[in-house]
């Protein structure tokens, strides 16, 4: 029996039915990529990741991300992709897809009947949806967590 929650497959994960809240501090003072304000009041609220990531727990999925193809939308190597799988993907979106049975994130580019998944890295060739080729848009990426090494 698969418990909810658990790890299906390689990067893959079952969604929690009901993800436990966990509410952690978040200071409502933004942190400056310049110069500190020396006028911000210290001030602190709460911040669930569920709220602010997973809008619909029993549609939304978690994939470790493998390779550096989608390294110019800040998807690297490592990083964990919240893929969302009842939001509707329009041209633009980053999704996850199957074509041809492989599992890939990319760019969706959907216009004047051309369909192609798109890498956000120059070295990687745009993969060009050919007639007879099979795609299923399996999610959107609605966000991701990432650890950094320390």
């Amino acid at each position: 029996m698969l418990e909810l929650g658990a790890q299906v497959g390689p990067g893959i994960f079952v969604p929690l039915a009901q993800p436990p809240q966990l509410e952690l501090p978040l200071d409502t003072v933004k942190v400056s990529a310049g110069f500190p304000s020396p006028a911000a009041d210290y001030e602190e609220k709460r911040l669930d990741i569920n709220v602010y990531l997973v809008r619909n727990p029993v549609s939304t999925f978690f994939f470790a991300v493998e390779g550096d193809s989608m390294q110019g939308a800040e998807i690297f190597d490592g990083d964990i992709l919240v893929v969302d799988k009842s939001v509707r993907p329009v041209h633009g979106h980053i999704v996850v897809a199957f074509i041809d049975g492989e599992r890939l994130v990319k760019r969706l580019y959907r216009r004047a009947g051309r369909v192609a998944l798109v890498a956000e890295n120059p070295a990687y060739p745009t993969l060009e949806v050919a007639e007879g080729q099979e795609l299923q848009v399996w999610g959107v990426v609605v966000g991701k967590f990432k650890r950094f090494g320390v």
